[in-house]
């Protein structure tokens, strides 16, 4: 079953100069990392600052993420990007809630697609788990999307559309390890799993999703906040750059959300608290605020 999200509140966002004006409404954060700690190259350094101050007044960060690696190969990548361990307390991946995904499906034959020397470094998502790799989608009981075949390359996802048409036709469920559409690496924007999928559910087919915005990755968040003392009820702020992800997942959990715009969208140069309202209008989703840069 798809999970449906509605927003019932599409007034526009309050614009936020520092993170310390609503700092103490808040228990704890969940925060993306690709496009509001790092752009995959470096880290903002007032982003990261502004986590690290929250958590100094009592605060709790979980990190969460749609990389479809486990939650330590997104940690490893943090010192030599310049973001400081002190600045979370834990991290949730995509990769994480595929996984706990992929466990359900013990015993059964599955289908990848994703770049080849992926297979290695991939290992975590199914590695000792009870599954049957097989070549053709016609022998799988199911398939995981984990990226494109050749994600830095320049490939565009409508290359795969008539490939995941015949395979839609097989009614292969196929799960899909990163639901981004679109990453930006460095000042570059590189295609995700989450492309593919939405290509093969227009072509008929049936995704399943553990990332933002659906709820697998927020439970295994939940769970994590709960180790730290503050339970779910608590009073929850979600940052994020993404209006499909992070807007819409922390809409769907009824959170307050503060969008950043230093992520996919390109807000120089305009109005941005105008540019903002228009992207989550057209998108259907809302946020309680919105800064250019985390900022404390």
């Amino acid at each position: 079953m798809q999970e449906t999200f509605r927003v019932t509140d599409l007034a526009p966002p309050s614009a936020l100069e520092h993170l310390q004006e609503i700092a103490s409404d808040y228990d704890a954060i969940l925060c993306d990392v690709w496009g509001v700690l790092h752009n995959g190259r470096a880290a903002f350094a007032p982003a990261c600052e502004a986590l690290v101050n929250f958590r100094a007044q009592g605060g709790k960060v979980c990190l969460l993420t749609n990389a479809p690696v486990p939650k330590a190969q997104v940690i490893r990548y943090f010192e030599p990007l310049g973001v400081p361990d002190n600045a979370f307390d834990d991290c949730v991946s995509s990769g994480d809630a595929t996984r706990a995904l992929l466990a359900r499906y013990a015993g059964k034959s599955l289908w990848r697609l994703g770049a080849d020397e992926g297979w290695e470094h991939d290992r975590f998502l199914y590695e000792g788990l009870d599954l049957d790799f097989v070549e053709d989608p016609a022998e799988a009981d199911f398939g995981l999307i984990i990226g494109l075949r050749d994600q830095i390359g320049g490939e565009h996802p409508e290359s795969y559309r008539d490939e995941l048409k015949q395979i839609a036709k097989l009614g292969l469920e196929l799960v899909c390890a990163n639901p981004d559409i679109q990453v930006r690496i460095g000042d570059k924007l590189h295609w995700c799993g989450g492309a593919l999928a939405q290509i093969y559910k227009e072509e008929g087919g049936r995704a399943v999703y553990a990332g933002k915005p659906h709820a697998a990755i927020y439970d295994l968040a939940y769970a994590k906040l709960e180790q730290f003392g503050v339970p779910r009820s608590s009073r929850i702020l979600a940052i994020g750059d993404g209006p499909v992800t992070d807007m819409k997942g922390a809409n769907a959990q009824s959170l307050d959300a503060l969008y950043v715009g230093t992520g996919l969208a390109n807000h120089e140069g305009g109005d941005f608290l105008s540019d903002v309202q228009d992207l989550l209008s057209d998108n259907g989703v809302c946020a309680r605020y919105a800064q250019p840069i985390l900022t404390w």
